[in-house]
């Protein structure tokens, strides 16, 4: 999924990783904090940048002195917007070995895999 896969699946990722950083449960983070969060979207810099343009232009985030202000677009509902599947997966946070992988289910697509705590981390609930 990383790199580049033409206009559609970059347009995709633009508005999966702008419903993420929607969906942040802080009051801020740093742009590099922010940045680790859409790296489970992408790890494209283009890509990265235009999410962070387009949640901004938005009125999604405020970005001042090298932080970004989440202007309480939502959360993650964890009963709700998170799925569970049982399987082989690698977290997409930490790269750890997962038995049951979580997933965010946004409007433009789903998110994840997850480990219990990674999910917790990115959503900013811990």
């Amino acid at each position: 999924m990383p790199g580049h896969s033409g206009s559609d699946g970059d347009t995709d990722r633009v508005e999966v990783g702008v419903e993420l950083l929607a969906a942040l449960e802080f009051e801020s983070l740093s742009v590099a904090d922010a940045v680790d969060r859409i790296e489970a979207v992408t790890t494209n810099p283009r890509t990265t940048r235009a999410i962070l343009d387009a949640a901004e232009q938005r009125g999604l985030i405020e970005r001042d002195a090298g932080r970004i202000y989440p202007q309480g677009g939502g959360h993650v509902d964890f009963d709700a917007d998170v799925i569970r599947k049982d399987g082989a997966f690698s977290c997409r946070r930490c790269g750890c070995s997962l038995s049951t992988g979580h997933f965010i289910q946004f409007d433009a697509g789903e998110v994840g895999p997850f480990g219990s705590s990674c999910i917790r981390i990115v959503t900013g609930r811990e």
